[in-house]
């Protein structure tokens, strides 16, 4: 009877560990790949941002006519962008609660990107995850 109550005890705590640090892990994996796609999705707006940005020479107004029209991917759910005047572009994914915000400078007349997105696990390292 003891030996029964153990196997059944043993059973109930692989399927905890199961739960608790498998399925997790498996979402992160989802979550990784949908802020990988939500990244890549900005490169023709930084194309548009880079060139007109460096035609004017200053980043003023260098977003103000680029747009990314939202994705809808089955996976991951609705993709969103938005890109500012100023030539910021932000990105969305409700569906896996992950944003980015790609941040344009202008220096010696050339553009360089950096990305910031949260939740920092979730980002490629390109955009300041790990």
């Amino acid at each position: 009877m003891r030996i029964g109550l153990l196997v059944v005890a043993a059973a109930a705590l692989l399927g905890f560990l199961a739960i608790a640090v498998v399925l997790p892990q498996m979402e992160g994996g989802e979550s990784r790949d949908a802020a990988a796609v939500l990244v890549s999705g900005t490169n023709a707006a930084k194309g548009e941002v880079t060139a007109a940005a460096e035609k004017a020479g200053n980043l003023a107004g260098a977003g103000a006519n680029v747009k990314i029209a939202p994705k809808t991917d089955p996976k991951y759910g609705e993709l969103k962008w938005i890109v500012e005047p100023g030539g910021v572009i932000r990105g969305w994914n409700e569906k896996n609660a992950i944003e980015i915000a790609l941040t344009p400078t202008l220096a010696g007349g050339k553009v360089a990107w950096s990305c910031k997105g949260y939740p920092a696990q979730s980002m490629p390292v390109t955009c300041g995850g790990k």
